[in-house]
């Protein structure tokens, strides 16, 4: 049951809870529509105006819960979606003179307006809504700081303007701007914006008694504690019911392996190149730089990579893929790659798993290793770079190719521009639409900040293992190919 101490996390978690729980029990059908009462049995409301809007709003998280969409009748790919129940609690005026305003008479403001929006009246300048074009011109102007930017906190984080509101004032998003990263999810106050679910189509398959595979990213470890390990991870899924679970780590040495070789192929040729690891960022060439398509390496994802590795040696295998990215769930979906994870999850989500199963992760010290250090180190912003250069050197070349390690949406989008322009110095660009790179992703349990020196600590004890002998050792237990189709 939900209370007033509970914050949007609660609420999300509170949810993925309950369907978990039902669909490890297979009564989610017949109790589906019990679960807005149980977490708001009422009368009196909680967060909103009415138990009646919070029980609708839970109803659409149920949805999107099961992997549907929040408002029956919807239809796109979109990963994000929209509660339109849970929106319209931002200002709709983007620009609002406050108390501040001294009624100057150098009337600033006004004059800086060029679409004749700003008025003054009795005791303050006034903004007209209906002329305001919101290009901040006024704000900027205002002497005394007196006109406020109201903007949307959905709208703000959104690093392609992908976000605008209908005539309602609800939020809407331009899908085909949308590069999924899942910045405007992680900074809505009201959690309006959200991601589609994979937890029921992967509980199903594991009640089923299916090869289930989970494939743990990187940036999972020191997420559930200091003490816990990913070999303490790994027996805690195959306690939930996984087949077994493979680190992405290990895919990772296997692209570092095959983006060195191309990388030294571009370079020969004096071609620039782009990775390809970050879903966002791949969909921020696509979408608005198509320009610069060809320059995307071909080489694929690591969790592309283990899942192709995993079904190389068990056909019949589900791979699901585990971390704290959003866009490794458009990337799941994206017809240019095959053998990719059927299914993704976020640790958020993996979390309410574990919970609905009474599963509780303790640190046993089981050890396990299936990647290099610098496969572990892939979610870090740089990590990608310094894992190719690894391979490039136990591979005997030691060229000395210089990178633009982009970290963050906006410096992604600097580093594009001026590769669209011809004036990018470097040869490649490592592109990280998370800052700190896929560890910061929003659907990581922890800050970055808190989780830094509990990975640290645990990679302390891994062995010496380079890059050259994973990719070995793969390639030895069966065949798989490392590039889109």
């Amino acid at each position: 049951m939900l209370t007033t101490t509970s914050d949007i996390n609660d609420v999300k978690h509170e949810v993925l809870c309950q369907v978990a729980k039902l669909a490890f029990e297979n009564t989610l059908e017949e109790k589906r529509d019990d679960i807005p009462y149980e977490l708001l049995p009422g009368p009196k409301a909680i967060f909103r105006c009415c138990v009646y809007r919070e029980r609708e709003i839970i109803r659409q998280r149920v949805r999107l819960a099961e992997g549907k969409y929040p408002s029956v009748g919807l239809h796109n790919r979109n990963i994000v979606q929209v509660l339109d129940s849970a929106c319209a609690e931002c200002p709709i005026q983007r620009f609002v003179v406050t108390d501040n305003c001294q009624k100057c008479i150098g009337k600033k403001c006004m004059g800086a307006c060029k679409f004749g929006a700003i008025s003054i009246g009795r005791d303050k300048a006034y903004i007209d809504p209906d002329k305001c074009r919101e290009c901040g011109k006024c704000a900027q102007s205002c002497p005394y700081n007196a006109i406020s930017d109201h903007q949307r906190p959905c709208k703000k984080s959104c690093p392609v303007n992908a976000i605008s509101t209908n005539e309602h004032g609800i939020v809407t998003i331009d899908d085909e701007k949308c590069i999924h990263c899942g910045a405007c999810i992680k900074n809505c106050p009201f959690g309006a914006l959200s991601d589609l679910s994979f937890v029921v189509p992967v509980i199903k398959a594991i009640r089923k008694k299916k090869a289930v595979y989970a494939m743990v990213a990187p940036a999972a470890e020191g997420q559930f504690g200091k003490d816990v390990t990913m070999g303490d991870l790994r027996h805690a899924l195959m306690d939930l019911g996984f087949t077994d679970m493979y680190e992405v780590a290990l895919g990772a040495d296997l692209t570092a392996e095959s983006e060195g070789r191309e990388w030294t192929e571009a370079f020969r040729n004096g071609e620039k190149k782009t990775t390809s690891c970050c879903p966002a960022f791949v969909g921020m060439v696509r979408r608005h730089f198509p320009q610069l398509a060809d320059s995307i390496s071909t080489t694929i994802s690591p969790m592309a990579a283990t899942s192709r590795f995993i079904k190389g040696q068990h056909p019949d295998a589900i791979t699901v893929f585990i971390g704290p990215c959003v866009a490794k769930k458009s990337e799941m979906l994206d017809d240019h790659v095959d053998g990719n994870a059927d299914y993704v999850l976020t640790l958020k989500e993996l979390k309410a798993m574990f919970e609905a199963k009474g599963i509780t992760l303790q640190p046993q010290g089981e050890k396990l290793q299936q990647g290099s250090m610098y496969g572990r180190r892939f979610a870090h912003a740089g990590g990608v770079t310094e894992a190719v250069l690894q391979s490039l050197k136990e591979n005997g070349c030691n060229g000395n190719l210089n990178v633009y390690r982009a970290n963050g949406a906006k410096d992604c989008k600097k580093a594009l521009m001026l590769l669209k322009n011809g004036r990018l110095p470097e040869s490649f660009v490592e592109g990280m639409a998370c800052e700190g790179g896929c560890v910061n992703g929003p659907g990581s349990l922890s800050p970055e900040s808190e989780c830094k020196k509990v990975r640290d600590t645990l990679q302390s004890d891994m062995d010496d293992r380079r890059i050259t002998d994973t990719v070995r050792s793969c390639q030895n237990a069966c065949s798989y190919h490392m590039h889109r189709s």
